[in-house]
């Protein structure tokens, strides 16, 4: 992955994460000793939706499966945790079905729908697809902003593992213990246009994007599977 200098401390700080989770196999929807010890917390305990509504703040109206979210009809956008988070690293498993489009929304600064839009034009989404190509719309993407440097996706049927961090305007997003994307926010500073000049389809400059919201787990008409969901607040 090419980092801008800039990135380098994040980045490493990334690595050792990755690091990190060698070292102790938990079994699912579980903390391991050593995540206790560097300040991770479990979202999702795998038996109830304690901490989750819909993005219509309603019980889902899908059950928990073998202890998995699926947001497949969940009964609005998404699946989003109830907290609001700043700088974080996010990590979760995934696991697709044929012909899946879904994603992780993240800095979602508001449930209350825009101009008819749906509420995923109030943050920002890593693309999930079941694709093989590396665009702005494939798996690792930044959805319509940035694309991985690779798609690193397994095979459907097999689980996958996402780590999202966000510090400050920066984002970096690791797919199966591989950095596939970077970006820098406050290099978006025209409202539809991104870095280079090109076009995308959001009515933000995201250099002004408020940098505290909810995570979402998209539904966008197809199954989709989240487990292990964890997150480690960043205080500096």
């Amino acid at each position: 992955m090419n980092v801008r200098p800039e990135f380098s401390s994040l980045v490493l700080c990334l690595a050792c994460v990755l690091d990190g989770f060698s070292q102790e196999i938990p079994a699912d929807n579980q903390l391991t000793t050593q995540e206790k010890e560097q300040g991770w917390l479990l979202l999702f305990d795998g038996k109830t939706f304690a901490g989750w509504f819909n993005s219509d703040k309603k019980p889902s109206q899908r059950p928990i499966e073998n202890g998995a979210i699926n947001p497949y009809r969940c009964g609005a956008y998404m699946m989003t945790h109830t907290t609001q988070w700043e700088d974080f690293v996010l990590k979760l498993d995934f696991k697709q079905s044929p012909k899946c489009n879904s994603g992780v929304f993240f800095r979602v600064h508001t449930l209350e729908k825009r101009g008819g839009r749906d509420v995923g034009y109030n943050g920002l989404e890593v693309a999930i697809d079941d694709t093989t190509t590396a665009g702005f719309y494939d798996t690792g993407a930044i959805y319509d902003l940035s694309p991985p440097v690779r798609n690193n996706l397994r095979p459907i049927g097999a689980w996958n593992q996402m780590v999202l961090t966000c510090s400050g305007t920066r984002v970096i997003v690791a797919l199966n213990g591989e950095g596939v994307n970077a970006i820098d926010l406050a290099d978006f500073k025209v409202v539809g246009k991104r870095p280079d000049g090109t076009n995308h389809k959001f009515d933000s400059a995201y250099n002004d994007h408020p940098r505290v919201g909810y995570i979402g787990l998209q539904d966008h008409g197809a199954d989709i599977w989240f487990k292990n969901i964890k997150i480690l607040p960043l205080k500096d």
